[in-house]
């Protein structure tokens, strides 16, 4: 078991997420950051659907209660296990007893803590991924515990990578979206010749953006959305769709993120810049 000391703000239990029931209303939910994500499971050689801890932006203090390997990945926190500092992108061996603590954020907003072999909550819908209702918790509780399988050997083939950084980029590569014969040629320079600013209002469900573009008056049906879709609202908001967003929406989907520009902009939290770019 893995004990919580702390929990963190906001730490959640996430795999690559749940399929098969949009259109029952249950979100995808899943890793907000893929990338990092993808390069911790290898590491540690899981399938590439093994469960993760999700850190966003004030991590846990951990109890290991069995032996097992772990790497970090995603943004920089300042992370020690049993008070010595340890990197991300790196295997680590976990002895019974450990203490893994997690202090000041340095660069991103959300971290990972792969495990060997994942970690073994319930899976509900095919899936280990928190999102209440569909689960019983919305992320880890102090004093509670997650299970593991004990691993006391485990010679991993690389023990260390050199990851090439989502955590700096601010350009998001973007797709037509089904509406995008909607938007005028004004529009169309607003969104691509400028750079737009994270606003508060940003979580696993959608980012909001400070800056907004002429408004589209144009009335639609309620239709099928994704993790990643950026919908225009009459106001001239746009709104992006994250892993914990509607399947459904009535504004005009303009565009659609790529799987990168999602783990990008899973590492930006308010007052960070972000700009499109066609594909």
């Amino acid at each position: 078991m893995l004990n919580i000391i702390k929990s963190g703000f906001f730490t959640t239990v996430q795999d690559t997420g749940r399929f098969g029931y949009r259109d029952k209303g249950v979100p995808v939910s899943g890793v907000m950051d893929s990338f990092s994500v993808s390069k911790v499971n290898t590491l540690l050689e899981n399938d590439e659907n093994s469960a993760v801890l999700e850190i966003t932006m004030t991590g846990p203090t951990l109890e290991f209660e069995q032996d097992t390997y772990i790497v970090l990945g995603g943004a920089e926190m300042s992370v020690t296990l049993n008070d010595i500092t340890i990197e991300n992108y790196k295997v680590y061996k976990v002895n019974a007893g450990d203490i893994l603590t997690y202090g000041k954020l340095l660069k991103g907003f959300r971290a990972y803590l792969g495990i060997k072999d994942g970690f073994n909550t319930a899976s509900v819908l095919g899936s280990r991924s928190y999102y209440k209702p569909i689960t019983e918790r919305d992320s880890i509780k102090k004093m509670s515990s997650l299970p593991y399988t004990e691993c006391k050997l485990f010679s991993p083939k690389i023990s260390k990578l050199k990851v090439e950084s989502v955590l700096d980029k601010t350009e998001l590569e973007v797709y037509k979206g089904p509406e995008y014969k909607l938007l005028t040629d004004k529009q169309l320079a607003q969104l691509f010749y400028r750079e737009f600013t994270v606003a508060n209002e940003n979580n696993r469900m959608a980012y909001q953006l400070n800056e907004i573009i002429e408004g589209n008056k144009v009335s639609m049906l309620t239709s099928a959305t994704l993790p990643g879709t950026i919908q225009l609202t009459p106001a001239g908001k746009l709104i992006i769709l994250m892993k914990d967003g509607q399947t459904t929406g009535g504004y005009p989907r303009i565009l659609q993120l790529s799987d990168m520009a999602m783990s990008i902009l899973a590492q930006k939290r308010s007052g960070n810049h972000i700009s499109f770019k066609l594909r």
